[in-house]
């Protein structure tokens, strides 16, 4: 099936400055679905794909965010490219279907054959469960996915047994309760506590899964790059920023992020090499009369872009000549932990063990950490994020 029946095409002169775009803006250098739907083959694959996605019908008091897609476009095209010569389409918009599901459908059915050409989908949103559909687009890939959600919130409803309805605020439900079951681990970053409940962070904790507020990478950002890098998927809530820097939300609160943080996370995200897919959701232009939040979200995408351009590839560890390996015991235990350290980008990685049979081919799982894990494991502590990983290996 062609790609081309999901989209409307992008009224490019509605988006035309003026002066018109320079040779190496963004409106001049992407290849955009206007007159004629993009296609490609081998040899001249993107590497990117822009998504738009018009669909608000479950964005929790927060509808007109489907009119988010062209309303970022409008900056995105103005921005020039880095030094590099980008290779990306800008596919046009997913209309509303007739139902939700029909939209999720779609987005599932696009995220999927793009991951499959190996081309990064860039999804504009729309509201945040569109990542429900996001998520779904990995089902057939056969293997277990990390997910990576920047939100000040969970959005999990814990309020009823009974299954609550796919929306905003409870798409986690339906990604931790899918069948089947892929998800090997969640990250929520930059979470405010006073959003969240106890009984959601208790879950959390059962399930292993790692939540770090907000307060903890204020001002230390690298706090969340290990987070961000060991994501197969990244999605993120606008709501996530202060209303200060991104007021262009009805859900927008005081506190969060600062939006050079987020274009920070938003390049993190570039950079890794594990990253395949990211998601931008729950901007709404109705709340944005100097539109200050859609050149923020347009420059979140470029530094994307610009992470992506300027990956490391070195997922450990081939070749292992361009790795440094540090072996450390802890009291009281039999096993040593083994770090690796990145000679190319000094990025860090910790090996993990599989015990029993649930592994064949596989002695360890990596997981990035931090120096600062290294640390904790000389003075004979266990670092958390061991520990957590190692109980989801069970």
């Amino acid at each position: 099936m062609s790609l081309s029946v999901f989209f409307s095409p992008i009224v490019a002169k509605e988006l035309l400055p003026d002066e018109g775009f320079l040779r190496s803006q963004f409106g001049n250098v992407l290849r955009i679905y206007d007159n004629q739907f993009p296609s490609w083959d081998k040899d001249d694959k993107p590497q990117l794909a822009i998504i738009g996605v018009e669909e608000d019908r479950a964005a929790v008091n927060n509808q007109g965010c489907a009119k988010s897609p062209d309303a970022i476009r409008k900056h995105l095209y103005k921005l020039y490219q880095g030094d590099y010569a980008i290779n990306a389409v800008d596919l046009g918009n997913v209309k509303a279907g007739a139902t939700l599901k029909d939209t999720y459908a779609a987005l599932k059915a696009i995220v999927e054959e793009l991951i499959a050409e190996e081309i990064i989908p860039i999804i504009i949103g729309g509201g945040h469960d569109l990542t429900y559909a996001q998520y779904l687009g990995y089902q057939s890939m056969g293997q277990k996915v990390e997910l990576a959600v920047i939100d000040a919130r969970f959005d999990l409803n814990q309020e009823s047994s009974e299954q609550v309805a796919l929306d905003s605020r409870s798409y986690l439900n339906h990604i931790i309760l899918h069948e089947p079951d892929y998800l090997f681990n969640l990250n929520n970053i930059a979470y405010q506590t006073y959003l969240v409940s106890k009984e959601s962070l208790s879950m959390y904790d059962k399930l292993f899964f790692n939540a770090t507020r907000v307060g903890a990478i204020a001002g230390r950002m690298d706090q969340s790059e290990p987070l961000v890098r060991a994501a197969d998927m990244v999605s993120f809530d606008i709501g996530a920023i202060r209303s200060s820097d991104a007021s262009g939300n009805a859900n927008a609160m005081p506190n969060g992020l600062y939006g050079d943080e987020a274009c920070q996370i938003a390049r993190y995200a570039g950079m890794s090499d594990k990253c395949s897919s990211i998601g931008f959701y729950e901007f709404n232009p109705d709340y944005d009369p100097m539109q200050q939040t859609a050149m923020l979200v347009s420059q979140m995408i470029w530094c994307f872009i610009d992470g992506f351009y300027n990956r490391k590839q070195d997922t450990p560890l081939l070749p292992k000549s361009s790795y440094i390996i540090y072996r450390t015991t802890l009291e009281n235990e039999d096993h040593e932990l083994v770090f690796v350290k990145s000679k190319k980008s000094d990025r860090w990685w910790m090996q993990v063990p599989y015990f029993g049979s649930r592994s064949v081919n596989e002695r360890y799982h990596l997981v990035p950490c931090r120096y600062e894990d290294y640390q904790l494991a000389v003075t004979g502590e266990m670092p958390d994020l061991w520990w957590r990983t190692h109980q989801k290996l069970q």
